[in-house]
């Protein structure tokens, strides 16, 4: 039921009849409030005059529907009340949380929570040497000495560029030199962060295990701090702030209507 129906029939049921109102007839109070809904500027003589009217046909259309007695008197009042509360509800935590979540205290829970907005992030490229889940320890084994002898070659002075491009099993870093781009931490299991956020630029691992496979990292570019500004967290501040404000405030009016 769309919501200006629902309105007339509120409205009709708080005049205590939905007969074809007169201008005499019209509670003007309650009209002006109709408008005020409708977003119809109360000296606008025209559509005041034509809402008018509108109202009016409404009501007298509700009128006409309940003298047919096809509709159950019980079950409309029921599903008007329903809705009458849940408009209450809405409405009022709509006026509730724009007065309890500011701008100005989004702003401050950032400030107050600004290292939950830091993150670390680390350019590095690397060699896989892929295992199997199915690969017995034979072969796990021939695979780390395979990534033992490339890390040799890398020491020894061979290109770690060429080598991930002739020996990694990612091939899509592998096609870059091994490069994997700014790798955020945390983004990446917690072995392969562990190993690279401790490198230096220009440092190369010995080979490491992960879930993937045995691994040689080196780092491009040492780690750099980066601080998510205010604006592009400000949406889930908000969003945040207003679902606890909203929880907090509904506990609160259930226990005081106990």
């Amino acid at each position: 039921m769309k919501l200006v129906n629902v309105a007339v029939i509120i409205a009709c049921a708080s005049l205590g009849a939905c007969d074809m109102l007169s201008s005499k007839d019209l509670n003007k109070e309650k009209f002006e409030a109709y408008l005020t809904l409708k977003r119809i500027p109360l000296n606008d003589e025209a559509r005041y005059e034509r809402m008018k009217k509108e109202y009016n046909q409404r009501a007298a259309l509700v009128s006409a529907i309940d003298s047919t007695k096809k509709l159950k008197p019980l079950t409309i009042n029921a599903e008007v009340e329903q809705f009458r509360k849940q408009l209450v509800i809405s409405r009022y935590f709509e006026q509730y949380l724009n007065d309890a979540v500011t701008d100005q205290g989004l702003q401050n829970f950032y400030n107050q929570n600004i290292e939950n907005y830091k993150s670390r992030k680390i350019h590095a490229a690397h060699i896989l040497f892929r295992v199997n889940p199915k690969m017995g320890e034979v072969e796990r084994q021939a695979l780390l000495t395979s990534a033992q002898d490339t890390y040799s070659k890398i020491t020894s002075g061979n290109d770690f560029s060429k080598l991930a491009k002739s020996q990694s099993d990612d091939k899509v870093s592998g096609t870059k030199g091994g490069d994997l781009g700014w790798i955020k931490q945390g983004a990446v299991s917690a072995e392969f962060s562990q190993k690279v956020f401790n490198l230096k630029a220009g440092e190369v691992s010995a080979p490491f295990l992960t879930a993937y496979g045995y691994h040689i990292v080196k780092v491009i570019e040492e780690p750099q701090e980066i601080t998510k500004s205010f604006e592009s967290v400000k949406g889930d501040i908000r969003y945040q702030l207003r679902n606890q404000s909203k929880q907090a405030e509904m506990a609160r009016l259930i226990k005081s209507a106990e």
